[in-house]
């Protein structure tokens, strides 16, 4: 019988070295399903965890999936310099700011290297992120999965979220009202302490939208689904998905 060809990124060799090497600090995690599993051609929404969060889904995801990030992040080396000391290790992270610009030092040219492997799309606050609509679309009807951190981080990375941005709901809109996707969106949390990455079933954009929501009622609801399957035990999520669909089962049976 034929060995089935293991899955990787579609990721320049040179990256591909760099991620083997992250996999001795950035250990495997367990997708927990609690529907269907990933699939490419989605939006998948998460917690970020710091690093954490999107290298677990870079290593060890098996779909292709291309990342949102600040456009900081995406552009020249002076500019990420400023956004990891400023806004990153100081603002989230709490760092005190001279540590952070020392330590950028040396970690903003290796960041540096390393999204441009990861070949981020970048997010902008104004005008511009009709380019980013531009190639998030490219990619999903490529198959690709965009991966979008949207929580607001302005006070730190939070166990329990205290909100979304809607830049995501944007994205579906467009998707469907443009170009006739009705994309699937995954809301996923790592819970970083049990190396577990819950995937809650996906829900379709146009069940978001079916009383009128606007984008930022949506970035609301799904931010309360983000917080539940983060802060509630394994165990018991499981179990409201097999009654889920067992009451499914049986209404199908009548």
């Amino acid at each position: 019988m034929k060995k089935e060809k293991k899955f990787r990124q579609d990721r320049k060799p040179w990256f591909r070295f760099i991620k083997w090497i992250m996999r001795v600090r950035y250990k495997r995690v367990k997708f927990i399903n609690l529907g269907e599993e990933l699939k490419g051609g989605s939006i998948i929404l998460s917690n970020h965890e710091g690093t954490d969060a999107p290298l677990s889904l870079e290593l060890y995801s098996q779909i292709p999936v291309r990342f949102w990030g600040a456009y900081e992040m995406n552009s020249r080396l002076i500019d990420l310099y400023r956004y990891q000391t400023k806004i990153y290790y100081h603002q989230k992270k709490h760092w005190p700011l001279f540590i952070a610009r020392v330590f950028c030092l040396l970690a903003s040219p290796l960041t540096y290297i390393f999204y441009k492997g990861l070949n981020l799309i970048s997010t902008y606050p104004d005008a511009r992120f009709a380019v980013t609509i531009k190639q998030s679309i490219k990619a999903i009807e490529n198959g690709e999965s965009i991966v979008i951190f949207p929580e607001d981080s302005s006070e730190g990375y939070q166990k329990e979220l205290k909100g979304f941005f809607p830049g995501f709901a944007k994205l579906a809109d467009v998707l469907y009202t443009k170009r006739g996707i009705d994309v699937p969106i995954y809301v996923t949390y790592l819970k970083k302490s049990e190396h577990k990455y819950m995937i809650d079933a996906p829900i379709y954009y146009s069940e978001l939208i079916k009383n009128g929501e606007t984008p930022e009622e949506i970035a609301r609801v799904l931010v309360e689904r983000c917080n539940i399957i983060g802060n509630t035990p394994e165990k018991k999520l499981l179990n409201v998905t097999d009654e889920a669909d067992s009451k499914e089962s049986q209404i199908s049976n009548i």
